[in-house]
């Protein structure tokens, strides 16, 4: 229901989202700032794609040699889950290997980058909260 408010001085609240199901071939691939080599992903939930408030979901598809440079969130938290391949991931300049199935939860603060090391395509999920990184913690 969008009823109209009355003018108080507080901003309007976002519009409300609502549900849907979608197939990963309607979004196109996309090589974001600080990605490389074909590090390429698809936003399938963020404010723009869905009105998602909260939550920047992916799916990402690295090609051997892509990455994204290493960087820190100052309130971002993230979690990478492993559907394919296999990539070196840093951790505050300590390198993991993870490999299918093997997922990581990144806390704010800790700088990280991840590359595909391997001889096929790296494919990962990755879920980003808050969706910018310049919101107030929470």
């Amino acid at each position: 229901m969008n009823a109209k408010r009355k003018k108080t001085g507080n901003p309007e609240p976002p519009p409300t989202a609502e549900p849907f199901v979608r197939n990963l071939a309607e979004i196109a691939w996309q090589e974001y700032p600080g990605h490389f080599g074909g590090a390429l992903s698809k936003a399938l939930v963020r404010p723009e794609t869905c009105g998602s408030r909260r939550i920047d979901f992916r799916i990402s598809c690295y090609q051997p040699m892509a990455y994204v440079q290493e960087h820190v969130h100052r309130v971002q938290e993230q979690v990478y889950h492993v559907l394919e391949g296999e990539g070196m991931l840093t951790l505050d300049g300590k390198s993991v290997l993870l490999r299918k199935n093997d997922y990581v939860f990144v806390p704010p603060g800790v700088r990280h980058s991840f590359s595909n090391q391997g001889l096929g395509p790296l494919v990962f999920l990755v879920v980003t909260t808050p969706v910018e990184d310049d919101e107030v913690p929470v």
